[in-house]
């Protein structure tokens, strides 16, 4: 699976923010039809967005689309007028129950078989943002083979639950874990939340720290100057690259020799470890770090 370190969200009505993303080298560009386009706009929008998706190079940063939600009635024509320009994947706001992804399931792979593209080929990203969205987790999880990826949606969640949104976001640590959980539940990835002061560096490495603490794989940001710090705390750093394909290569050899367990540098290494080895490995290897 791609690398989705930082996603990063542009207004689709932009043709020239949307280029100036597509040379930034980030993960992952979210050309937004949603919250980041006026009303009025939004019909200029999905013109734009398939123009981009079809003349701008974006280099290795994957191309993704934010639709509008399906109850505002816009989002099958958004998915009409996109997916001719096949998108990476397509990113699903108040994704509240299984219904919405199987339904976003079913437009693309009608757009697939029509276009003669790779079945399978665009993948969905669910935006859980609500209540009820948390409440379905599980099903939503499980309403398609497409599904790639969760996103915490912290400033609509916040509104639907009443929660009081603050700069520490202690009172999403129940939200942002119980997201994490499912996604690894799942085999999923998990992006965390929008740090909304983007002129504040301190601030965006704190929760990017937390959030690569917590277990995500990645976060959304909204603005140029998110990417290289966000991406880079989300990249394992050399050391722990090198300690993990220590471990990895100690636990091949206890293997051979009949050992479940084994002691590297003065700690024990058991099954667990191993794994979080191989995760960080992965993850090195999705970034590009390692062959």
């Amino acid at each position: 699976m791609r690398p989705r370190r930082a996603l990063l969200y542009v207004p689709g009505n932009d043709l020239k923010k949307i280029t100036k993303a597509a040379g930034l080298d980030v993960d992952g560009v979210i050309l937004d039809l949603e919250d980041g386009v006026a009303a009025n706009r939004k019909d200029e929008a999905r013109g734009v967005i398939l123009e981009a998706l079809k003349s701008v190079d974006f280099g290795s940063s994957e191309r993704m689309v934010r639709i509008n939600p399906f109850y505002t009635q816009r989002a099958e024509h958004d998915l009409d007028a996109v997916l001719p320009g096949k998108p990476d994947a397509v990113v699903v706001p108040k994704a509240n129950t299984a219904e919405i992804i199987k339904e976003t399931d079913r437009l693309i792979t009608a757009a697939e078989s029509a276009r003669g593209f790779a079945p399978g080929s665009i993948g969905i990203i669910a935006l859980i943002e609500s209540g009820l969205a948390f409440v379905n987790l599980a099903a939503i999880c499980a309403a398609s083979p497409r599904l790639q990826g969760l996103i915490l949606g912290a400033e609509d969640l916040c509104a639907d639950t009443g929660i009081t949104r603050t700069s520490a976001a202690q009172e999403l640590l129940f939200a942002r874990s119980a997201l994490v959980m499912h996604a690894a539940a799942f085999g999923l990835q998990a992006i965390d939340i929008v740090q909304t002061n983007f002129t504040n560096n301190e601030l965006l490495q704190a929760e990017c720290k937390t959030g690569s603490e917590l277990g995500f794989t990645g976060k959304q940001i909204i603005h140029p100057a998110q990417v290289e710090i966000t991406q880079a705390a989300f990249t394992p750093s050399p050391e722990a690259i090198e300690k993990a394909q220590k471990i990895m290569e100690g636990a091949q050899i206890a293997q051979a020799d009949g050992m479940g367990a084994y002691s590297l540098d003065g700690e024990m290494v058991d099954l667990p470890v191993v794994k979080r080895a191989e995760t960080i490995v992965a993850r090195a290897k999705a970034a590009g770090l390692i062959a």
